[in-house]
């Protein structure tokens, strides 16, 4: 749906039952105001290659089969893992 906006593309998903994978924190913001569906899983990784995505959603895999089969799950948020703890 390239050049499609934000609005198409959620109506799209929603009407086929997907799951929006996204870098883009507006369809964060459409989730906070709309709920679901369609559900929204997003990658919080700033610039970044494909490989540092794959590697995301490889690590998170068993995270993110939970998040499509609870019905109750809009939104989940994926990023790169803790390097340190917070004091």
């Amino acid at each position: 749906m390239g050049g499609a906006s934000d609005e198409a593309i959620w109506e799209h998903a929603k009407m086929h039952q997907l799951v929006l994978l996204t870098k883009d924190e507006d369809f964060q913001q459409l989730s906070a105001m709309r709920g679901h569906p369609p559900k929204v899983l997003w990658i919080r990784l700033g610039n970044c290659s494909t490989e540092d995505v794959v590697n995301v959603l490889v690590t998170n895999r068993a995270l993110i089969d939970q998040f499509v089969q609870d019905t109750d799950a809009a939104f989940l948020a994926l990023g790169p893992a803790l390097r340190k703890p917070i004091a």
